[in-house]
């Protein structure tokens, strides 16, 4: 009798015990709670987004989802977000609840018909969010071809909206804007291998303001960056904690044996290794060495980058942009999931980036995600080749977006030849291969 008393306190103060949250789950419980913006947008503008599409009347719930999640590439969200997709987030305002915008815009994605956060968002097209939120035109593009984002000409933006010590400016700065960098956002689980992050490797992967510029709406107040800082301290925990998603399609163990082998020999030095002794080498490879599109390089001028090294952002632990020549060879977990390739998603495929007479030049594709939308044999995006751009003025915006024309500024698709000396049977089994990472 004893005994169990005993047992029944113990289990008594166990379950009474408070629960000490790590960095990084307290990072994602305010990541997945808490909006860091104001409300950018009314209540009811996802609700009546509808109304900007022609029709004479509100679909149902879940086809009204379905048709704005397509529309605007947004994905449903794999955890309680209010009924919104992924990248929208219900802010209180003085007049009720409003919608704004988060992270996972652009790094929110979904593959074989699955959500995942950190995953790269190669469907959305923030233009035509935007606009169907707002009702308005955006003050530059912000989205140029869909499944790639401008995020670089935001942060300029932004930044020239605001003196170095994050209070508002009245006329805004010109730090030279370019709205042609065509960005693929990189996944988030290569955070924790990467010393330096973004594609030319230009910010230190400890810094926690650098990950807040996200949060320079105008509405925003320079005391909610210092409000937020402890949470993005374990926000950064959380996003390093993310694990890149398996393969979930069968995989020939024999032929990716062999693939690991062709890695080892023409991959590993710039992409490092894989498995129990993994290693990655943090190389950013110059441009001239590389032969990808500059544009991302060039498009952040020089006195963007003084201006922000002046900033609040940059006067924090491990804040100050660094410049560099060229791009960072990422990490290579999960890079099945991350079509499509290179910095500005301009090669659909990992055969095509590993063969680079089969890339196509102006394609489409359905921007949808689901198991028929992925070619497995090739690891990507299935597309349909253009014989021709449309005529940009005889097309609807929302339509022209949806060709990728590698012939435009800052969508080429030359350059990481490497694969090019490769045999046939050699290129199949390193790609067998890479669906292991």
């Amino acid at each position: 009798m004893l005994r169990c008393l005993l047992a029944a306190c113990t289990l008594a103060l166990v379950a009474a015990a408070p629960f000490t949250e790590t960095p990084a789950q307290r990072g994602k419980r305010l990541f997945l709670t808490r909006s860091y913006n104001p409300a950018s947008f009314p209540g009811n503008a996802y609700r009546d987004a509808w109304k900007r599409w022609g029709l004479k009347e509100k679909p149902a719930e879940k086809e009204h989802a379905r048709l704005f999640n397509e529309r605007v590439g947004l994905h449903l969200a794999p955890f309680d977000n209010g009924g919104l997709p992924m990248g929208l987030r219900y802010a209180p305002t003085l007049l009720g609840k409003g919608i704004t915008t988060d992270c996972l815009t652009c790094h929110g994605g979904s593959i074989l018909g699955k959500s995942y956060i950190g995953l790269p968002n190669t469907s959305i097209d923030y233009t035509a969010m935007y606009s169907d939120l707002s009702g308005g035109r955006p003050p530059f593009h912000f989205t140029r071809v869909r499944g790639t984002t401008e995020a670089g000409a935001m942060a300029v933006y932004l930044l020239g909206h605001r003196e170095p010590d994050l209070s508002i400016r009245l006329k805004r700065l010109d730090l030279g804007l370019d709205d042609q960098m065509l960005e693929d956002a990189p996944a988030w689980w290569q955070l924790k291998k990467k010393k330096t992050m973004y594609h030319t490797g230009g910010a230190d992967t400890r810094s926690v303001r650098s990950i807040m510029q996200f949060m320079m709406s105008p509405l925003n107040f320079p005391s909610a960056f210092h409000a937020a800082e402890p949470d993005f301290a374990d926000v950064l925990e959380y996003l390093k904690s993310i694990e890149a998603p398996k393969y979930p399609l069968p995989v020939d163990d024999k032929l990716a044996a062999r693939g690991a082998g062709v890695f080892k020999d023409n991959c590993a030095k710039c992409h490092g290794t894989y498995g129990e002794k993994a290693t990655y080498p943090n190389k950013v490879i110059p441009l001239k060495e590389i032969g990808t599109d500059r544009r991302r390089i060039d498009g952040l001028s020089r006195a963007f980058g003084d201006y922000f090294n002046k900033s609040w952002f940059a006067q924090g632990a491990h804040g100050k942009g660094i410049e560099t020549d060229g791009y960072q060879a990422p990490p290579l977990d999960g890079v099945w999931a991350t079509a499509p390739y290179l910095h500005n998603g301009s090669i659909p495929t990992l055969h095509a980036l590993l063969d680079s007479k089969t890339r196509p030049k102006i394609f489409t594709r359905s921007y949808r995600t689901g198991q028929e939308d992925y070619d497995a044999k090739h690891v990507g995006f299935k597309v349909r080749v253009l014989d021709r751009a449309p005529d940009e003025r005889a097309t609807p915006a929302i339509e022209f977006r949806r060709v990728y024309d590698t012939t435009k500024p800052g969508r080429g698709n030359g350059g990481h030849t490497y694969g090019d000396k490769l045999e046939a049977d050699e290129r199949m089994a390193l790609i067998e291969y890479l669906k292991t990472l």
